[in-house]
Order: C-alpha cells, then sequence, then structure tokens
C-alpha cells in the first residue's frame, strides 16, 4: 500500500470513529438533559396533591393557593366571608385550578374540624397545610395592650395554627408524610414600633417550626415557616399606603420596593415541593434584603 493509500486510510478510519465518538456523546447529552428535565418537571409537580390553605381568599394566602393551584394541587381555600370564598373560587377555576372553598374562622374549633371533615369528603385526604391566618386588633404603644388583646392574637395566630396541624397530621401519615408550612413576619425578626402584640406572635412561630420539625420529621412531614417583609396586601395597608413610612422602608431594604404576594406564594410552594425534601424546621424570610436575625 503506498503512502498516499495508507494516509487515506488512516484519515477516513479517524473520521469514522470521531463521529461514532461525537454521536455517542451528543445522544448520552441529550439522554442526561432528558432525564434531567423529566426529574426536574416532576419534583415541582404537586400534582395528586391536597392543600389547605388558611385565610386565601386575600393577598398572600390567595397568591399561595395560586401558586400550589399552578403546580397541580388541589387547594382548599378558606375565609370568614362566603362571598370572599366565592370570589376566590371562581378566580381559581377561571386559572384552571382545581378548588374547594368554605368559609371558617380559625379561632373556632368548631370551624377548624369543619374544614379538616370537608377537606377529607371532597379530595380524599391531606398533603399540605399552610396556615396563613392572622389578626392584628392593636396598633400603639405595647404596654396599652389589654389581656383580651393579647388573647385574641395569640389565640388565632399561634394556638390555632398549632391545632389546625394537630388535626391535619394523622391524614398526612396516612398518605406516607406531608408538608405543614407557618407564614409568620419580618417583625418577628424586628418588632415593627405599635405592632408589639402581633409581633410576639409571630415570633412565636419561629419556635413552633422547630419544636414541631423533629418529631414530625419521624412521620415524613416536614415543618417550615416563611417570614415575609412588608407586602403589597390589603392586611399590611396601614404600612404602604403611608409615603413617609414606605420611604423609611425603603432605606432598609437591598431590593428598593415592597414585596408582591406572588413572591410569598412561590416560596411556600418550593418549601413544599421535593425540591426542599431536605429542609425542615427553617423559617425562610423573604424581604427584600432587609436584615433579620434574632
Amino acid at each position: 500500500m503506498t503512502s498516499a493509500l495508507v494516509s487515506q486510510y488512516l484519515h477516513k478510519k479517524v473520521t469514522t470513529s470521531y463521529s461514532q465518538v461525537t454521536m455517542r456523546s451528543a445522544f448520552r447529552f441529550l439522554k442526561m438533559n432528558f432525564v434531567s428535565g423529566q426529574r426536574s418537571v416532576s419534583h415541582s409537580s404537586l400534582t395528586g396533591k391536597v392543600a389547605i390553605v388558611t385565610a386565601s381568599t386575600d393577598g398572600i394566602g390567595l397568591a399561595t393557593a395560586q401558586a400550589l393551584g399552578k403546580r397541580g394541587a388541589h387547594v382548599v381555600v378558606s375565609s370568614r366571608r362566603q362571598a370572599n370564598v366565592d370570589k376566590a373560587v371562581a378566580l381559581l377555576q377561571s386559572q384552571s385550578i382545581k378548588v374547594t372553598g368554605t368559609t371558617c374562622n380559625v379561632g373556632s374549633g368548631e370551624d377548624r374540624e369543619k374544614l379538616v371533615r370537608m377537606t377529607l369528603d371532597q379530595c380524599g385526604g391531606i398533603d399540605i397545610l399552610v396556615s396563613n391566618a392572622a389578626v392584628n386588633p392593636f396598633f400603639g404603644n405595647i404596654m396599652d395592650s389589654t389581656e383580651d388583646v393579647w388573647d385574641k392574637i395569640l389565640s388565632v395566630n399561634v394556638k390555632s395554627s398549632f391545632l389546625m396541624t394537630k388535626l391535619v397530621v394523622p391524614h398526612m401519615e396516612k398518605r406516607g408524610g406531608g408538608n405543614v408550612i407557618f407564614v409568620s413576619s419580618v417583625g418577628a425578626y424586628q418588632p415593627m414600633q405599635a405592632l408589639g402584640p402581633y409581633c410576639v406572635s409571630k415570633t412565636a412561630l419561629l419556635g413552633l417550626t422547630r419544636a414541631l420539625a423533629p418529631e414530625l420529621a419521624q412521620s415524613n412531614i416536614r415543618v417550615n415557616c416563611v417570614a415575609p417583609g412588608v407586602i403589597k396586601t390589603r392586611f399590611s395597608s396601614a404600612l404602604w399606603k403611608n409615603e413617609d413610612v414606605v420611604e423609611e422602608l425603603k432605606k432598609q431594604l437591598s431590593i428598593k420596593r415592597l414585596g408582591e404576594p406572588e413572591e410569598i406564594g412561590g416560596v411556600i410552594a418550593f418549601l413544599c415541593s421535593e425540591e426542599a425534601s431536605y429542609i425542615t424546621g427553617e423559617t425562610i424570610t423573604v424581604t427584600g434584603g432587609m436584615g433579620c436575625r434574632l
């Protein structure tokens, strides 16, 4: 064989081998990314899950129901007023979200039991509880607050959160596990002037999260908490409708704007997903960079 023929033969052999290696590598790359894509979709999906979200016809609660519903969960929304429930249900249905609604005052033991019973009857089980309901009947110096104020705030904001959890845990255990999310506040870390009792109740939720997490982990139930900053909701309108207050707040923020409810709903949905499967007993602060640590 002449040197020219040898050269042509080697060139053809190397080119063929290179093409084969390149095609095999490309196939492996596509296969890995296809599998990775499947894993990503399945992890972010909450299809087949049932989620109770309290105080969920407005603000953070409604945004949370939307975020969970868009990921496939059947959401159960509630509020004290039937008109608000009907409006929220209609909105969620218009977004192709599976939803059931009912009235519920979480401060009432009878209402809490009715909410859980209705969820079981209509949805077949419970996988997720987002405890979002809260009240704040007092605005002023903390030393002027009364026993009635403290009883009301602690009863709804703390005690009801625990008692709702106690009601749903046995049903989560039947389904092999679940997620409990408490909605706290940046005020849990940095009490806001004139909101003392409310902020104390939100600090208590940080402790409740840490106390429940190790016990419920044995049942494959994760317990986490979200502490929003100042979010543009009706509940916080007394703060963000005051331009002077907003300007002072912005000085404490790295992101120079107030938050939107959807930015909290997304974090809650993440904590309920498989991507967060190794997170429990934690509080995620969503504050636009406001410094907040105990």
